[in-house]
């Protein structure tokens, strides 16, 4: 069972997954995502467990706990969805004028 924790703390890394999740079963894979430009934490991870009855276990059981200071959230993983290859994410700054009324030339 693949199973998806948000609100992850910055200092928590895959030993600290593997770790949390070692007690509910036998623990596939632990993985805390990065982000690719600066190497940090980007707040949530992924925890493959071999039986699917534990992983339940641990998402009843972990889902709102506290964890390094932060509540996180736990769930089933849902399957990665494949990116397209044409339109659908903006691209930073494509133009158009102000937005909402917001004036980006007016000084307060």
């Amino acid at each position: 069972m693949n199973i998806y924790i948000s609100n992850l703390s910055y200092g928590v890394d895959d030993a600290d997954l593997n770790t949390l999740f070692a007690e509910y079963g036998e623990v596939t894979s632990a993985k805390v995502i990065m982000d690719r430009e600066t190497g940090r934490s980007r707040g949530f991870g992924f925890v493959e467990i071999a039986d699917e009855a534990m992983g339940q276990k641990a998402i009843d059981e972990l889902n709102g706990a506290e964890y390094d200071g932060k509540v996180i959230t736990v769930n089933v993983a849902k399957p990665r969805e494949e990116r397209s290859n044409g339109g659908g994410r903006g691209g930073y700054n494509r133009g158009g004028g102000s937005r909402g009324g917001y004036n980006s030339n007016r000084r307060y």
